[in-house]
């Protein structure tokens, strides 16, 4: 959808028009991730003489692996630990015993990778995650990437007569799609995105989850009497403040809004919803209802004051509960909510939220052993390993179920229950896969952390967001997507 009716939406009455504020933010930024411009743009294989021979496929081999051939796997060390990888690498070793299978586990994806890519000598498998994350869409635009609709149209493991494709909660499958039918990315872990609380911590206050913004208001004034903030978030890293203020500006004006400004369109930021959402937060810094010292915290500081009770509210998306598991309280009673209403004038009803396939899984285009590759994709995605995920991690995959049976936690359970109350009001802002440099190192720590930090105006930061998505428009070095 285009931005016509958001830039004409004149609905924002309410607390919108008396909320006038001013701020900033600014913190250090993580290595940006757009950095692949020198990658060899090669198409799909390698034309290695090494690479291993192809194999017939098979009903038992249904993508053609060769049962000798070495798989290297490199995996994001993050949130979600490896646990649940070698857990699925052991059923591969069960099917291929003659196949050396090594796993890396590693924070530096993008620092270690690049010159293996640049080298043509990728691994076969990766999970593409973290703060050095490789830009997606750079990869997409230089070839880079193994299209995965083989293993989409492969059958599932469970049950032959349905393929793997089927086999997927909705809106993942066309995540990895950039540029229409190819497949490049499976986002293996399914993510919650939201307004994470302790609903411990507000029954000290006597509240449920407030659902509108006067009534968060309300809530952070009493808090802050008892010596308790009412947010905090990863102040070095504030790209995280988009999981609960993009799902927010979408539900106050429309998905058309979010989508114009995927698109990159122009005047996008200049949305009446985006000016109101930004407003809204500003006033969480102006009133002192943000942990003091915030914009000096990473991502795991944060989180750790927020266990420790020193602040009701963080915008984190569900990889937070395994995260922070060793700072939570067991009486904790974790829990996820979408973000609340503004006013009565919002477009959509309070439940939307934002909700999208997450750790994107890649097959590189130049890998020795891509079947193998997407053959391990195959084995996550069966009934076993995505319960094996869900009770080591506390998330959800992407495989549509295996939940029956299942002891959630109060955190995983509101997840799910979140996403009921949702229904068809879950959006999916496409601005951090699409353009990972943009989203992370300009709009986050350029003018959303400067912002929350006090240091630019909500105008200004509006201003400041366009002008990086109006550059971004014009680089022609960038590939450019639009929803389809």
């Amino acid at each position: 959808m285009g931005s016509t009716s958001a830039q004409n939406n004149n609905g924002g009455l309410g607390r919108r028009d008396v909320i006038k504020r001013s701020a900033a933010l600014g913190l250090v930024g993580i290595p940006a991730a757009g950095f692949l411009s020198a990658c060899a743009s090669g198409g799909g294989g390698s034309d290695d003489s090494s690479a291993p021979k192809k194999t017939k496929t098979s009903a038992k081999n249904p993508l053609g692996v060769n049962a000798t051939a070495p798989l290297d796997f490199v995996i994001f060390d993050g949130g979600f630990g490896t646990e649940y990888a070698k857990d699925a690498n052991e059923v591969y070793n069960k099917s291929y015993p003659k196949a050396k299978v090594t796993l890396t586990a590693t924070q530096k994806i993008q620092s270690q990778l690049q010159p293996r890519f640049n080298g043509g000598t990728p691994p076969d498998l990766i999970d593409n995650s973290g703060a050095e994350q490789m830009d997606m869409g750079v990869l997409v635009g230089q070839k880079q990437l193994a299209d995965l609709t083989a293993l989409m149209d492969a059958p599932s493991v469970d049950d032959p007569s349905k393929k793997v494709r089927d086999t997927l909660r909705p809106g993942v499958l066309e995540m990895g799609q950039f540029d229409g039918s190819p497949v490049w990315i499976m986002y293996y872990a399914y993510t919650v995105y939201g307004v994470w609380y302790s609903q411990t911590a507000l029954d000290k206050f006597d509240a449920e989850y407030p659902e509108d913004w006067d009534a968060m208001l309300a809530l952070c004034a009493k808090a802050k009497k008892k010596g308790v903030a009412g947010w905090t978030y990863a102040g070095k890293y504030p790209y995280y403040i988009p999981f609960s203020l993009y799902p927010f500006i979408g539900k106050i004006g429309g998905r058309e809004v979010l989508d114009a400004i995927d698109n990159l369109e122009p005047n996008a930021w200049k949305a009446p919803a985006v000016k109101a959402a930004f407003e809204a937060y500003y006033e969480l810094y102006k009133k002192g209802y943000i942990l003091k010292g915030t914009p000096g915290l990473d991502h795991i500081q944060s989180q750790t004051a927020w266990t420790q009770g020193k602040a009701l509210f963080i915008p984190n998306g569900s990889w937070v509960e395994n995260e922070a598991a060793k700072t939570t309280p067991k009486d904790f009673q974790m829990k996820v909510s979408a973000p609340s209403s503004l006013d009565s004038n919002d477009k959509l009803p309070f439940g939307t939220l934002w909700a999208s396939g997450g750790e994107p899984y890649i097959v590189p285009a130049k890998a020795k052993n891509a079947a193998g590759g997407m053959e391990q994709l195959r084995i996550m995605l069966s009934e076993a390993s995505s319960r094996d995920f869900t009770q080591k991690v506390k998330s959800l995959s992407s495989f549509n179920g295996g939940t029956d049976g299942l002891t959630l936690s109060s955190a995983l359970q509101s997840g799910v229950d979140a996403l009921k109350k949702a229904g068809d009001n879950v959006l999916n802002p496409r601005l951090q896969d699409w353009y990972v440099e943009l989203q992370k190192q300009k709009i986050g720590v350029g003018a959303l952390g400067e912002m929350m930090a006090g240091r630019m105006t909500p105008a200004e930061c509006v201003k400041k967001c366009q002008e990086f998505a109006d550059q971004a428009a014009k680089d022609s070095s960038i590939t450019h997507y639009k929803h389809q």
